[in-house]
């Protein structure tokens, strides 16, 4: 008698035919799962992606266990996007392994963080059309079962597009610098703050003045060429993740904003810059960002500002050597001839800030991986400054304090091979003792002082309103 032949493993998708908004799931699905995400496209733009995990690997080892686990597990799937995998976090002081350059001061967080997806749901913003995704040989059993349930629990939550829970209507407006629609939420789910919070710096502006200085003196000693210098606000109290991210994200939408959950350890971001991403075929893709201008109160001092952050030789400069960085950490992995600067010097515009931003690609080296390719670039240049390994040294005695899950990455490894990494940066890190939030920007030997300082402020300001704080 011939053995049956089970059908192969490979991500399964079943259409909900119907649409609903991202937040009513995680509300339905999520609200009691201590290790989920929401990979959020920017309300409109791409495909968002939720839903919880399983087992969690990180630490120092963390870049030889995925290589393990995507080497056993890999699955050909046609299409785009995240096919399941591993999703989280690495962060900054992961660089003891990437750079070997001992780390002085530990973060209270794990170097990295990343749990097993085998299940999730992904969200089209541009067709309306939810799936539920499981890795499996066919919808039959448990996943059938999980289908069945998740479906049931989603059937409780649809809304009419335009209305909430309510029915209460409101118009949609566009989001400056996306394509998407903005989306509103009811002002139910919005944290509210008794009192205003005071968040507490790691540093006084006077600190960090003399900090730029430092920066400055070693750019002409010629010990750097470039240094990113951060700093770290704290805000004491107890926040919801659900509540707080909702709130971000209608403050700040991004198109690689991201709430993830692993551990009691909540990361909420609205990150505009993509730190990695690499294809299934190869194509590894890096889009650093510096150069940072506020928006203006009118169109006129809006396109001013736009106009002086182009112009603007300091932050040219500063864009071209994270680029030059880029092009090198990417070369190591890539095939000759392969990298190449698609992009340079392009502005794109969020609802706080207007950015100046470069695209690197490559193509992967026959046998080497997204994995080898992150391992390779991390941490990126635009966190560091030039050259990386001695930048990171010395912004370590200066800061003289671990920046943790800041200043890393987050998103996914797929189990086809592709990786979406973005930078932990405009975001916020929850834990039992409150929120903290980090900010800093690229240190040249023509930076203002004063005007770093302010720029490092407007980039937490968004983020510590959320919070509540002043």
């Amino acid at each position: 008698m011939c053995p049956v032949e089970l059908p192969p493993t490979r991500v399964l998708r079943h259409p909900l035919g119907r649409w609903i908004d991202p937040a009513d799931a995680w509300a339905a699905l999520l609200a009691d799962e201590p290790n989920s995400f929401w990979l959020d496209s920017g309300q409109g733009a791409g495909t968002s992606y939720l839903g919880a995990g399983g087992r969690v690997i990180g630490g120092s080892g963390v870049f030889d266990d995925l290589r393990s686990e995507l080497a056993e597990n890999r699955v050909d799937v046609a299409g785009q996007g995240f096919a399941l995998g591993w999703v989280g976090w690495l962060g900054y002081e992961l660089r003891s392994v990437t750079l070997g350059t001992p780390v002085a001061r530990s973060s209270r967080y794990p170097d990295a963080a990343l749990m097993y997806v085998d299940r999730a749901l992904a969200f089209d913003h541009a067709t309306g059309e939810v799936t539920l995704l499981a890795l499996g040989r066919e919808w039959t059993g448990d996943l059938a079962e999980w289908r069945a349930s998740t479906i049931a629990a989603l059937a409780s939550r649809v809304v009419v597009p335009g209305e909430f829970l309510t029915g209460e209507t409101f118009p949609r407006e566009k989001v400056p610098g996306l394509v998407s629609p903005r989306q509103f939420f009811p002002e139910k789910v919005l944290p509210r703050h008794p009192a205003p919070a005071l968040a507490e710096w790691a540093y006084s502006d006077a600190e960090y003045l003399g900090m730029i200085a430092e920066c400055q003196a070693a750019i002409r000693a010629g010990d750097a060429y470039q240094l990113c210098l951060t700093t770290e606000a704290r805000v004491a109290g107890e926040f919801d993740p659900f509540r707080t991210y909702l709130a971000l994200r209608e403050s700040s939408p991004a198109h690689h904003g991201g709430l993830i959950r692993i551990g009691g350890v909540a990361l909420l971001s609205a990150s505009p810059e993509q730190f990695l991403g690499v294809s299934p075929d190869g194509v590894v893709e890096s889009k650093p960002i510096k150069g940072t201008r506020p928006r203006g109160e009118t169109v006129e001092a809006d396109d001013a500002f736009c106009a002086e952050l182009l112009a603007s030789d300091k932050e040219r400069a500063e864009n071209l050597m994270i680029v030059d960085l880029m092009r090198n950490d990417i070369g190591r992995v890539s095939e000759l001839g392969t990298v190449v600067v698609s992009s340079l010097f392009a502005v794109e515009t969020y609802r706080h800030v207007h950015q100046l931003v470069s695209t690197v690609r490559g193509r992967l080296l026959r046998g080497r991986t997204g994995v080898d390719a992150v391992e390779v670039c991390f941490p990126a240049g635009s966190m560091t400054g030039a050259p990386k390994r001695a930048a990171t040294l010395i912004l370590e005695g200066l800061e003289a304090r671990p920046r943790g899950i800041y200043a890393g990455a987050f998103g996914y490894f797929g189990l086809d091979g592709r990786v979406d990494l973005a930078m932990v940066i405009r975001s916020i890190v929850l834990d039992g003792a409150g929120a903290t939030v980090g900010a800093g920007g690229g240190i040249t030997a023509l930076s203002v002082p004063e005007e770093e300082l302010a720029e490092a402020r407007l980039k937490a300001a968004a983020l510590l309103t959320v919070l509540g704080a002043g």
